[in-house]
């Protein structure tokens, strides 16, 4: 009897398997509210940390394209006037506009300025319903996009040519709910370089 005893006891001790205490209803209730606000609390944070990191990418990605768009412009923009055969007419710049650049060199060393990358072209133009910056390689080709989602390109000519100044502005690919341009109006971040570069060819 006394075993009998000893066994009943410690069946109802607590944790013991099949013990007749246990969690009442409002425990339960209380416990599962508490997990669901940390749950809550978890998943605003995961939201936050998964929008930071997506806008951060979308930041590094358009500043690389700026990046991108603007070196390849300022390598190319520095050879105009190439004549290695000092042949004339002599190459240089063609078109000066505002928002586009039109520019000849020889590389080839023939005399000429109609091959392949030697009467280039660089503007905006719409690429498939986005802005991009456009290269053309001789007179007669197509536009082909060098970067996309491109807000504005502009060239400044100081006298002769001699220096010329190149601002680039890019956008994110895709808008901020959170974020208002002040200049545009729109939810797309944007980045602006300005480069200077002077075409040494140019001074012959």
């Amino acid at each position: 009897m006394e075993e009998c005893g000893i066994i009943d006891k410690l069946s109802r001790a607590p944790g013991f398997p099949g013990r007749a205490g246990g969690f009442s209803l409002v425990e339960l209730l209380i416990a599962m509210a508490v997990g669901l606000v940390v749950l809550s609390a978890m998943y605003s944070v995961f939201t936050i940390q998964n929008k930071t990191f997506a806008n951060q990418e979308e930041l590094v990605v358009m500043q690389q394209n700026v990046r991108a768009g603007m070196d390849m412009m300022t390598r190319e923009i520095r050879m105009a006037g190439y004549n290695p055969t000092g042949g004339t007419p002599k190459p240089g710049i063609v078109t000066a506009g505002a928002n586009s650049i039109t520019f000849t060199m020889d590389i080839t060393g023939d005399g000429l300025t109609d091959g392949p990358n030697e009467y280039i072209t660089y503007d905006l133009y719409d690429s498939g319903g986005v802005q991009a910056l456009g290269r053309r390689s001789t007179s007669g080709a197509n536009r082909q996009p060098v970067v996309e989602n491109i807000s504005a390109l502009g060239f400044t000519y100081g006298t002769g040519n001699k220096v010329i100044t190149i601002t680039i502005t890019g956008r994110t690919a895709k808008p901020d709910p959170d974020y208002t341009d002040p200049t545009y109006g729109d939810h797309y971040r944007r980045y602006t370089l300005t480069s200077l570069v002077t075409p040494r060819n140019l001074a012959y």
